[in-house]
């Protein structure tokens, strides 16, 4: 790849317009199912949301919802596993 390529301005020849086949961006966009909530957060809490929110250019809801995400998934995983743990020594005890 060391030969530099040369552009012309030559024709191009016959061209066909193809029909659009790629998804919307929106399409792109993996979301949860998501639950409306009412929920009484600190003064500070918030302020702190949106100061975070505002210097990463995105909106302080979905920090929190992201936050709320993480939290339930780490913890929901580790249960599983302190879960699968205890199984496994009842099922030595047992056998």
């Amino acid at each position: 790849m060391s030969e530099k390529i040369r552009y012309t301005d030559e024709p191009l020849g016959e061209l066909e317009i193809v029909p659009d086949f790629l998804p919307r961006p929106e399409d792109l966009v993996f979301r949860d199912e998501g639950v409306k909530v009412t929920i009484a957060l600190s003064k500070r809490s918030v302020e702190f949301f949106k100061s975070e929110a505002q210097k990463h250019n995105t909106q302080y809801q979905r920090m929190i919802r992201r936050l709320l995400d993480a939290y339930a998934e780490h913890h929901s995983r580790r249960s599983r596993t302190a879960r699968s743990a205890r199984t496994r020594a009842k099922s030595a005890r047992a056998g």
